[in-house]
């Protein structure tokens, strides 16, 4: 049977179990007529269905005892750019250097099929669409895939977008590319009020002046022009829509989102920290203006107890951290202007606090055997340590496993109400092959996907 007359085929779910033949003969160019002896590629293996992760569910949080109306859900996860997938152009992004191309794989444990750009996008499409997220927070999005897969997959199932590319290109050894951070919203649910775009570039310049002049001001400039990007969206949520709280016709209740990626090189945490400072004093600005709950997703690539992490959930950051020893340009000192008031709690941090109060007496479908199994993928602490409440992982690779993706929300507004599972590292590894990391057959990113659903809190 004849499936395909076009120059490339990608199996479909019918063909499973089937063997796959290709018949090609050389055509006459204007005319497109056989001009020779057709050859024939007969493949020896059937084709086989393609692996699935198993499937994971919301599970319900202790109810909270607050008036609240109105809820959604919101995902962050880096997807993987496909121009990241070799391990010098890996490098270069944790670096922040110029790519070139390719010379071996950071992730040859994967096989090189399933690391394929046409392999990976479906699976990380059926993905997302498994979530049924109101909101998605993606970061590395290639700009050439948002624009022929990404934006037309995600509108085809009911989502509106925004985009923000990073403001320096790389050369993938072929051609150059941008990645970025773009931000889906269901059009049912939420209607695009206002978008901030944040490059920390720009923020840099005036930095960098102040640094000095000359060589120094040249130092500054190469150590804090990153090109990393952030995308603020406010949202009001539609009468009629899940979001939208109970009563509120005629009101606008407003959502604001920030979805950002944050430099990678793990020897430049003044430039992370700075980043995110910046990113909250425009936030501040935001919230100045209006009364309005937010939602702060990304991938930080900080890890818990880092500077970072500790200003964005603390509010501040202690003046003996570590991490404020290194800082040549002088952009931390005071160490008191790193704060903010925006009161940003971890979402995760929420099932965390629920473990020692939960009285099994059925509040939950579950009993609350859900939050139980939840915490011990979780920080939790214990033996006189605090614990950090945060996943252990959420970026899983052979030379790394930690958590660099958070979301925040603003505990004066909103309330989470249910987590994603996490998985284990153990059977995420199980998962994985003998050689242990991400992205594998069956996850097509090296970071896992973290959601919440979140309730908003009536103001009294």
């Amino acid at each position: 049977m004849q499936l395909s007359t076009q120059r490339a085929y990608t199996p479909a779910p019918d063909d499973v179990g089937y063997a796959l033949r290709f018949e090609c003969a050389p055509a006459e160019s204007s005319s497109g007529a056989d001009v020779g002896a057709v050859s024939t590629l007969a493949l020896a293996q059937r084709c086989v269905a393609a692996p699935l992760a198993p499937p994971r569910r919301l599970v319900p949080l202790v109810p909270d005892s607050r008036d609240r109306s109105g809820r959604f859900t919101v995902l962050t996860y880096n997807v993987l750019s496909d121009i990241y997938a070799s391990v010098r152009a890996a490098r270069a992004r944790a670096l922040g250097a110029p790519l070139t191309p390719p010379q071996g794989d950071l992730y040859s444990y994967c096989p090189p099929w399933a690391l394929s750009w046409s392999y990976r996008r479906q699976n990380l499409l059926r993905e997302l669409l498994g979530y049924n997220a109101d909101v998605l927070c993606l970061q590395e999005i290639q700009s050439d895939h948002f624009e022929d897969f990404f934006l037309p997959e995600l509108q085809r199932a009911g989502y509106h977008a925004v985009y923000k590319r990073k403001t320096g290109e790389m050369f993938t050894g072929s051609a150059y590319a941008f990645d970025g951070c773009a931000t889906f919203f269901r059009k049912d649910c939420f209607a695009l009020i206002k978008k901030y775009e944040v490059e920390f570039n720009k923020a840099a310049g005036p930095v960098a002046e102040q640094a000095g002049g000359g060589a120094v001001r040249e130092k500054a400039v190469q150590r804090l022009m990153k090109n990393n990007v952030a995308l603020i969206l406010v949202l009001e949520a539609l009468e009629g829509g899940r979001a939208a709280p109970a009563g509120s016709a005629g009101k606008r209740p407003l959502l604001c989102v920030a979805n950002t990626h944050i430099h990678a090189n793990p020897e430049l945490n003044d430039v992370k920290l700075w980043q995110v400072h910046t990113l909250l004093k425009g936030l501040e600005k935001i919230a100045a203006s209006a009364e309005i709950p937010m939602v702060v997703c990304g991938d930080f690539n900080s890890v818990p107890r880092s500077a970072a992490h500790s200003l964005l959930s603390t509010g501040r950051v202690d003046p003996g951290h570590p991490e404020l020893a290194t800082d040549p340009l002088g952009i931390l000192r005071p160490p008191s202007k790193l704060s903010h008031s925006l009161q940003l709690s971890s979402v995760y941090a929420a099932a965390a606090r629920q473990g020692t109060h939960m009285g099994g007496d059925g509040a939950l479908p579950d009993g609350g055997a859900g939050v139980q199994a939840l915490r011990g993928r979780l920080d939790c602490g214990g033996r006189g340590v605090v614990g950090t409440g945060e996943p252990f992982f959420t970026n899983c690779t052979r030379d790394f496993t930690g958590t660099l993706d958070y979301i925040f929300y603003t505990r004066d507004a909103l309330v989470p109400t249910a987590l994603l599972e996490l998985p284990a590292e153990e059977s995420a590894r199980g998962l994985l092959g003998a050689m242990g990391g991400l992205p594998s057959p069956v996850q097509s990113s090296d970071h896992i996907a973290i959601m919440a659903e979140l309730s908003v809190l009536q103001r009294r």
